[in-house]
């Protein structure tokens, strides 16, 4: 796992697939709340007419290269997550969506806590 402090220091740059295909740009960093560790990225990707929107993409087993974070999930895949505008933010009702895109487990906090936080 890429330390939270690290990470941060990625903002603006590259996010792309294994194969070395871009997806975006990183934007934001959301930790899993259990244990404060980068669980997360939101990638800001283009549209098809110029829009532009933020993505969700684990950081399980991402790794960081010159200029780049490389996840390790597809394009393809990671652009067709939920997404939210670029002004917005993930509603705790958005939330497991997003890890069921990836076919992660969900589970809330035993008080029914989110499972991930914007850093």
């Amino acid at each position: 796992m890429i330390p939270a402090g690290n990470i941060r220091d990625w903002r603006g740059e590259n996010v792309v697939d294994p194969e070395g295909h871009k997806i975006g740009t990183l934007e934001s960093i959301y930790v899993d709340v259990v244990n404060d560790e980068p669980s997360f990225i939101g990638v800001e990707v283009g549209g098809l007419i110029g829009g532009k929107s933020i993505v969700f993409v684990p950081l399980q087993d991402a790794t960081v290269g010159p200029r780049e974070v490389r996840v390790n999930y597809g394009r393809d895949l990671a652009k067709a997550a939920p997404s939210i505008d670029t002004d917005g933010e993930l509603t705790a009702a958005d939330e497991p969506k997003v890890f069921a895109h990836y076919q992660m487990p969900y589970s809330t906090g035993a008080n029914g806590e989110r499972q991930l936080a914007r850093r």
